[in-house]
């Protein structure tokens, strides 16, 4: 992770925040790109759905085992099967 950029911006009266072109582009973040807003404390935190949905997949490859579940259900049916 990169140091932090801190970047002043004023809340227009529509509630409106203007992201600065320097960080739209260095987060490669484009016109209609949907984005996740978490408050976190006192802080809004703003991630693009990309970026979140690569964060939780990277999260959930430590539960993945290399037998599938299926798989697993199937032997034990067939080996029951087999038993009786």
């Amino acid at each position: 992770m990169s140091d932090p950029e801190e970047v002043h911006v004023k809340l227009s009266a529509a509630g409106r925040l203007l992201i600065p072109a320097r960080l739209r582009k260095s987060l490669g973040l484009r016109v209609g790109d949907e984005l996740l807003l978490t408050r976190d404390a006192d802080r809004l935190v703003i991630t693009s759905r990309t970026a979140a949905l690569r964060r939780a997949q990277a999260a959930a490859t430590k539960f993945r085992t290399d037998e599938s579940e299926v798989d697993g259900l199937i032997a034990d049916r067939r080996a029951e099967a087999t038993n009786d």
